[in-house]
């Protein structure tokens, strides 16, 4: 399925970080929560790639470390729009008028829902790989920024349980079983068990 958000939408990133936030609090649907998810996977991205670039005296591949990390984020970063264009079809589909063919609109609703739930679990992939770069730059980086380093895996672990989350309340609203949720567990679980390991080896230090 092709991600990519139409043009219907803001593009959040054109944005100031003050016009995002008052929009996030506004009184329409969108950006919601998959969107916010987004911009957290994105902005622990943009802290991994400063921690890796900062300890170049410490790891010979922090480049190769900051480059995955700024790909990550340049990945999710549009799927704040995604999810709001998907979110905006769901609505779409839940306008369709009930009384002329109510089968139809059942079936577009279903199909929309379905549709949504893959921009949260395309963030939950990407916020399950920043996790492991950045626990990597807070076992492994620079000291100085071990505390940046921590703050991306946790934010990181944030988005991938709120978007995995997302996606399993739209693919449960779908009547949809499939693999996805199980994927999207599975995301939370991986993510989880490397938050433990770099905080326990925080706690250790």
């Amino acid at each position: 399925m092709d991600l990519s958000p139409a043009n219907t939408t803001t593009d959040y990133l054109d944005l100031s970080l003050r016009e995002f936030l008052d929009l996030v609090a506004s009184g329409g649907p969108a950006p919601g929560g998959g969107s916010v998810a987004a911009v957290a996977v994105a902005l622990a991205g943009g802290l991994a790639g400063m921690a890796a670039r900062l300890s170049t005296g410490q790891l010979a591949d922090a480049p190769w470390l900051a480059d995955l990390a700024d790909a990550s984020r340049r990945r999710v970063a549009p799927l704040a729009r995604a999810d709001a264009e998907a979110y905006g079809r769901v609505l779409d589909a839940h306008r369709l008028p009930r009384e002329h063919n109510p089968e139809i609109r059942t079936e577009r609703v279903r199909d929309a829902l379905s549709e949504a739930a893959d921009v949260p679990l395309a963030v939950a992939e990407v916020g399950n790989e920043v996790a492991g770069i950045a626990a990597r730059l807070m076992e492994e980086g620079n000291p100085n920024l071990e505390g940046d380093a921590m703050t991306a895996v946790i934010l990181a672990d944030a988005g991938v349980r709120a978007a995995a989350a997302l996606a399993e309340i739209n693919l449960s609203s779908a009547n949809v079983e499939d693999n996805r949720l199980g994927r999207a567990n599975e995301l939370v679980d991986n993510t989880a068990a490397i938050v433990r390991r770099a905080t326990e080896g925080h706690r250790r230090g």
